[in-house]
């Protein structure tokens, strides 16, 4: 079990950490052409591997590779068409999870492009085909129903003054002679009153418009959307106006049909029309049949697709990170790489050379430099939560304490505090545990971005509700109930006439305690009146304690940073004070808790040790501060000991000296430090000459500025700060320090303030809904006990676990990144991001 759990915190191997960032080393590839591509490829494949970019100063569009991320830019584009086509059928692409197919090779990209080129061509055939069949299956069954709907239009004298010789939309404007004429068609719903309107202004209300509404809307062939027509019918007379109204037609995308004025004709043409639609129908189904075998053998082949072009796509865009020589004949890149993977990149270095056949080996070489690497945290799905809480307050620098191995304790346990219920952090236990143990196949499900936040923590939402069962056993809370678990250290001298005079539940120390409860809060709290009173005091007290020793472990861990950066006189001139600052005013107020739970009893003989006398801490400390002392009652001490005033002054002088040495200890160091390396090291002239020789030939000579120059000679990369620039920092850290060590003390109290609130909040939800319940009788009652239930199950979920565990989430995080995290991380550091296809493909596939 252990080594199980030092497995997930550290990792696989057993070199794993996450105290701090992996080494890393700034390494130089020479790669010849021919090799790069296949080189690129296998390192991505491997994905522990971060190349920097060599061409800064040119134009994405002036590098070497643009014009094969043009390619890919456009194989990209036709597997979206074809993605989009499979979804217009209703068919879905399902996304590769695992077993990516590797990157094509140079000599495969002709192929997929030739495959892609051809399958687009065949699918824009079929759509193609597809829309035609579709406007003339629309067109044919639109004018079935204008023939079908225009007997109603057209009656017995009407029919006389129409040429039965002629169609209405197709008369000859030279032989009407005055005859009414009429125009027949489909026009849009929404269209039809801006339409009837315009033909009413061109013709001054010399037209007669009669129209019906299509009873089911059609489906558009070129967009697939649903669209709601009318049919109309126009009267009009005169061929000047049938030409304006012909016009309005067009403007307003209505579609004209051919009508005859005769009944016998308008059947004519209805059997007419539905022997060609019979004929189109069958025409129809076997091209969508034809066209579904072809999207469906598409759709096995599109997520392989997929994944080869974006994968050759990631190749060609850090291919154009590498500098190339003026002979194109090599390759020059630089890249961050883990030290425990270095062997295994030249490793896979040399054996691409070698099976591609290349005369000149791939040569790698690790470069000294001062540059800042990139934050590397080797995480599991155990870690993995955890480090993505540090890293949205801010990235590690490198090498620097990450605050994320502690994490896995620290915040499940403050949560825990805040969300102290056993019922309720069995439900959070129980909602991480399943996705926990049904991880397999949760990872697969595609359910939004909530959903992955939620999967990604599953393991911190376990531990939450573990801690928060534990701290629930503490506070002796299950949905706002007590257990007697050890049996009640209370005796509680209770007669007939005290009942009656007092029904209330007072718990008196100094006559009803027999004893200490062995853990947690004895059971018979829960029926006093003065619970809250007494929980009010003991939770307020805890937090101060927790959030005291939260802080001195943040500080403490300052000494680590200052360890690894060799500034040791840091830890005398920041931690030192620092700590002793913290310790000598809140630490002695934390201490000042204990001894008043240790001196002052109520079994004790002498009456200054009474609960009676026991004076507040808080007053007490603010007395502390002030220099003041309080009268005390009659009977008391006016301190807990002998030589507390005098130990109190002594506290006090020291944390107040505490303050300059904070102030002036590190500009006063940094001006030591920098008159003596001045003193130390003398130039005879304005600069130095220094000659670079090569193959035995003076060839190079440089002029290197002394103030540049570091005691080992070699040449800075940054300028040492100003000392007024110290100076203002140095203030404006000493008073941020100072002044969030009381502000951070004081938020810490949300633990207290959060805790009492959840359980307040759940005892008001049992009193005022279940219980409700139990006390109706008969079979009224049973009925009310099963639908309140549900309710008092529903505000539970909601409610407790919700939102409260939501408020108490957010709130611990706020005192991990303000209140602890403050003391030692700076967060200025900026994330490895390696070449990793796997990873890719994941994060797009998610988006």
């Amino acid at each position: 079990m252990c080594s199980k759990l030092k497995g997930l915190l550290c990792g696989s191997g057993p070199q794993d950490s996450i105290f701090r960032s992996e080494k890393m080393s700034l390494g130089q590839m020479f790669l010849q052409p021919e090799a790069a591509y296949e080189t690129i490829a296998q390192l991505g494949e491997m994905g522990c591997v971060q190349f920097r970019d060599m061409n800064e100063g040119v134009s994405a569009t002036q590098r070497k590779f643009v014009n094969e991320v043009r390619r890919c830019d456009e194989l990209e584009r036709k597997i979206r068409y074809a993605t989009a086509e499979l979804a217009k059928d209703g068919l879905k692409v399902v996304d590769l999870i695992e077993d990516f197919p590797p990157a094509p090779r140079p000599k495969e990209i002709i192929e997929l492009e030739s495959l892609l080129e051809k399958t687009e061509t065949e699918i824009i055939e079929l759509s193609t085909n597809n829309v035609r069949l579709q406007t003339n299956f629309l067109e044919l069954s639109e004018m079935i129903q204008v023939l079908e709907c225009t007997d109603s239009f057209f009656s017995d004298q009407e029919s006389h003054n129409f040429d039965v010789n002629k169609r209405g939309t197709h008369r000859d404007p030279e032989q009407c002679d005055g005859r009414l004429g009429f125009v027949a068609g489909v026009i849009r719903r929404e269209r039809m009153y801006g339409f009837e309107r315009m033909l009413w202004r061109i013709s001054r209300g010399n037209v007669l418009v009669r129209s019906c509404d299509m009873e089911e809307p059609v489906k558009d062939p070129k967009t697939g959307e649903m669209v709601c027509k009318s049919i109309f019918v126009v009267f009009f007379q005169g061929d000047q106006l049938q030409g304006r109204i012909r016009k309005v037609c067009t403007g307003f995308h209505a579609t004209m049909y051919p009508c005859p004025s005769s009944h016998r004709e308008r059947m004519d043409m209805i059997k007419s029309v539905r022997v060609r639609l019979d004929d189109l129908t069958v025409i129809i189904n076997q091209t969508e049949d034809h066209r579904s075998c072809v999207l469906k053998a598409i759709k096995k082949q599109l997520p392989s697709w997929t994944a080869m072009v974006k994968k050759m796509k990631a190749i060609y865009h850090t291919l154009n990170l590498f500098n190339v020589d003026l002979g194109s004949k090599c390759m020059i890149g630089e890249c961050w790489v883990p030290e425990r993977d270095l062997e295994e990149v030249e490793t896979v270095l040399s054996e691409a050379s070698l099976a591609l056949g290349s005369t000149v080996p791939t040569i790698f070489n690790i470069l000294e430099t001062k540059k800042d690497p990139p934050t590397y945290f080797r995480t599991n799905k155990f870690t993995y939560g955890f480090q993505v809480l540090i890293d949205a307050y801010g990235v590690a620098e490198y090498r620097e304490v990450n605050p994320g191995l502690y994490t896995c304790i620290t915040f499940p346990f403050l949560f825990a505090v805040m969300f102290g219920d056993m019922g309720h952090g069995f439900l959070v236990f129980l909602l991480g545990l399943w996705m926990v143990l049904d991880e397999k196949r949760l990872i697969k499900k595609r359910a939004g971005e909530i959903w992955k936040i939620l999967f990604g923590g599953r393991y911190i939402i376990m531990l939450m509700g573990m801690f928060a069962v534990y701290t629930g056993f503490m506070y002796n809370d299950c949905f706002s109930k007590s257990f007697n678990v050890f049996g009640t250290h209370w005796v509680i001298q209770y007669n007939r006439t005290t009942v009656l005079t007092n029904p209330s539940l007072q718990l008196n120390p100094t006559t009803d305690q027999r004893g200490t409860y062995p853990m947690g809060i004895d059971p018979i709290w829960q029926s006093a009146t003065n619970k809250i009173i007494f929980l009010n005091t003991y939770k307020m007290k805890l937090s101060i304690i927790f959030g005291v020793l939260h802080m001195i472990f943040g500080v403490c861990l300052s000494v680590e940073n200052f360890v690894y950066k060799k500034k040791y006189s840091y830890i005398f001139l920041q931690f030192i004070p620092q700590v002793v600052f913290l310790l000598m005013l809140f630490g002695y107020m934390v201490f000042m808790m204990f001894y008043k739970w240790v001196q002052y009893s109520p079994s004790a003989k002498n009456i200054a040790d009474s609960p009676g006398c026991a004076p507040s801490v808080l007053i007490m400390f603010i007395d502390m501060i002030l220099m003041k002392t309080e009268v005390p009652a009659a009977g008391c001490m006016p301190t807990m000991f002998p030589v507390q005033r005098e130990l109190e002054t002594i506290l006090f002088v020291v944390a107040i000296i505490c303050i300059p040495w904070i102030l002036l200890g590190v500009p006063i160091w940094t001006i030591i430090k920098r008159k003596y390396r001045g003193d130390k090291f003398e130039y005879t002239g304005d600069t130095i000459m220094e000659t670079i020789e090569i193959s035995g030939k003076e060839v190079i000579i440089t002029e290197v500025e002394p103030h540049k120059l570091a005691p080992g000679g070699q040449e800075e990369e940054e300028e040492e700060e100003p000392m007024s620039e110290i100076w203002i920092h140095q203030a404006i850290h000493t008073v941020e320090y100072i002044l969030s060590t009381i502000s951070h003390t004081a938020s810490y109290l949300r633990l207290w303030a959060l805790s009492l609130a959840h359980a307040e909040l759940s005892e008001v939800l049992w009193t005022m809904v279940l219980s409700e319940a139990l006390q109706i009788g008969g079979w009224v009652g049973c009925i009310a006990v099963f639908l309140i239930f549900a309710v008092w199950v529903f505000f539970t979920i909601a409610i407790m676990v919700m939102m409260e565990g939501l408020s108490a989430f957010l709130h611990t995080l706020r005192l991990h990144w303000v209140e602890f995290m403050s003391k030692f991380y700076t967060g200025s550091g900026y994330e490895f991001q390696p070449l990793n296809f796997k990873a890719m493909l994941s994060e797009e596939d998610d988006a």
